[in-house]
């Protein structure tokens, strides 16, 4: 895998930059492993963080570069303290020494030739927890099949369905077909979710059943949620998106609809972002996928766009 980072093909942009020797690639790093946080984390889904949290490591930079984006000081390289991969398998290690209910790779496309050997070993020295790989999607299919049979749970964004908006935000007019065939790679490792009890990982139920393992309060074991961040003005858009998910897998994936968009510093040339996405739209959407017929889902209730929800990536944990 290597021969991926020396003319680096790790993700759509295929910047064929030498990172294998110390070159930048698109997506801000080299070779070199660089973790911002590894802690127990809060703020997902309620069947990824469960009680005890999930155990997130967030990995520096990102391909994809949103003029919105949450995690800016992270996805540009500037936080973050280089590490080893044996130090990475250590930090698995002690997550679930600290009692996480996965380990959750954030953002980590771009560093899984290294993560794959961290994680082989990690299971080999008793790593049990599921494994949650948390992508924007914009993922070269390749990348994601090396991930066959050591991912459990893919949680992948789909921010767009519009060329235009995704060139326009993301600087990727390719990011809709990137996703799609990301996810149906994903959808096609995991198939239907499994949950089970937070207290009994043993005892497993499937998603068909009459019983609601998500109200019951069950982790997810294996699976896929598809995340859909609501943008200010994009309704329309939203709706396309969420019909494609719906048409496409039906209720296969869960669908995780998010209102939590937050207008930070720097949005001066995107004024129509400069604002959160107002209780209006985001009912206007969560009501469309009711009536398309979606029914495994997560709907956000309450004042989730505050800043508060942004960890520190202050290396804890690293």
């Amino acid at each position: 895998m290597w021969g991926t980072m020396k003319k680096c093909t790790l993700c759509p942009r295929n910047c064929m930059t030498d990172r294998a020797n110390g070159e930048t690639g698109v997506c801000g790093q080299t070779k070199q492993l660089k973790v911002a946080r590894a802690a127990l984390h809060y703020w997902e889904e309620p069947c990824i963080s469960g009680k005890g949290g999930s155990g997130a490591v967030f990995f520096s930079g990102c391909a994809l570069h949103c003029v919105f984006c949450q995690n800016h000081n992270i996805a540009n390289g500037t936080a973050g303290k280089p590490i080893s991969q044996e130090r990475l398998c250590e930090i698995f290690l002690e997550l679930q020494e600290k009692g996480a209910n996965n380990i959750n790779l954030v953002t980590p496309g771009h560093f899984v030739p290294q993560i794959i050997p961290a994680l082989k070993r990690a299971k080999r020295q008793g790593l049990m927890l599921p494994v949650v790989y948390n992508t924007s999607s914009y993922e070269s299919v390749d990348t994601i099949r090396r991930l066959d049979g050591l991912v459990d749970v893919y949680l992948p964004d789909f921010k767009y369905m519009s060329a235009e908006l995704s060139a326009k935000y993301s600087h990727a007019a390719d990011y809709s077909k990137a996703a799609k065939a990301a996810v149906a790679e994903m959808v096609r490792q995991t198939g239907a979710a499994v949950f089970a009890p937070e207290e009994h990982a043993g005892s497993l139920a499937d998603d068909t059943t009459d019983f609601d393992p998500v109200e019951a309060g069950w982790l997810m074991k294996r699976g896929t949620i598809v995340r859909h961040l609501l943008l200010p003005g994009c309704t329309e858009d939203s709706k396309a998106v969420i019909r494609y998910l719906y048409e496409t897998y039906g209720n296969t994936v869960y669908i995780s609809i998010m209102s939590q968009f937050t207008p930070l510093a720097g949005l001066e040339r995107y004024p129509e972002l400069n604002r959160r996405v107002t209780d209006e739209e985001y009912e206007e959407v969560v009501d469309y996928a009711l009536g398309l017929g979606v029914e495994c889902g997560f709907i956000q209730e309450g004042d989730t766009a505050e800043e508060s929800f942004i960890p520190e990536f202050d290396g804890e944990g690293v």
